[in-house]
């Protein structure tokens, strides 16, 4: 698969099955990842990868929180402004139509979004889930390190024929997180990433992107 295959195919799969994902697979993945650009090669990620037991009691864990309705954990960082701008906000308004679309889910039916959105403390059916810590004490330059990071793993992922789906929503759940991989204090969760074969029987619709003049300028000097 060369590079443009892998980031056109790559997209985040919300089904998996439970084929494992070799661990030798996960380390080839990880070390060459490890190559990801970083101001002053700080490489400012902490990484936990989670298989077999320690991921089935976490998702035991997740599953007991929202079967009795415990609150999320409080929030660490903003993931959205609270007043989104367009056109930021009519992209992500798409996204959820599109997104909930594609299960048959209306507008409406708040349960069956809820059931949809439950579905990521699942990892989707995964058996492999990354989970990337960042140092408290660091910036948004180290934050935008840490996307480029994400980015080059799950683009070696689809090269291993993996899919993968980043997500914050595991910023959510933090403390059950940290019960089974125990951080450091001074590290704070961004996000986990289910990873694993697609399970294609599930219904998978793609989220579209803005066309190219609408994100991109190009002042020539030919």
């Amino acid at each position: 698969m060369d590079v443009y295959e892998a980031v056109t195919s790559r997209r985040a799969v919300r089904g998996f099955t439970d084929q494992p994902v070799p661990r030798e697979v996960l380390e080839r993945v990880l070390s060459a990842a490890a190559w990801a650009p970083s101001g002053s090669n700080i490489q400012p990620w902490h990484v936990y990868v989670l298989t077999g037991e320690p991921l089935a009691e976490l998702k035991k864990r997740a599953g007991e929180r929202l079967a009795a309705g415990d609150p999320w954990d409080e929030a660490e960082y903003v993931q959205y402004p609270p007043a989104l701008k367009s056109p930021y906000s009519e992209r992500r308004s798409a996204f959820g139509e599109q997104r909930y679309g594609a299960l048959g889910v209306a507008r409406e039916d708040l349960e069956a979004r809820q059931r949809a959105v439950s579905g990521n403390w699942q990892c989707f059916g995964a058996p492999a889930a990354l989970f990337c810590y960042i140092d408290r004490d660091l910036g948004p330059a180290q934050w935008s390190d840490v996307g480029m990071y994400l980015q080059t793993v799950m683009l070696l992922l689809r090269a291993e024929g993996l899919h993968s789906c980043p997500q914050m929503a595991w910023a959510k759940f933090r403390e059950s997180v940290a019960e089974i991989v125990s951080p450091p204090e001074e590290l704070m969760l961004f996000c986990g990433m289910s990873i694993g074969y697609e399970d294609v029987t599930e219904n998978a619709g793609r989220t579209g992107r803005a066309p190219l003049d609408e994100t991109v300028r190009f002042i020539d000097g030919y």
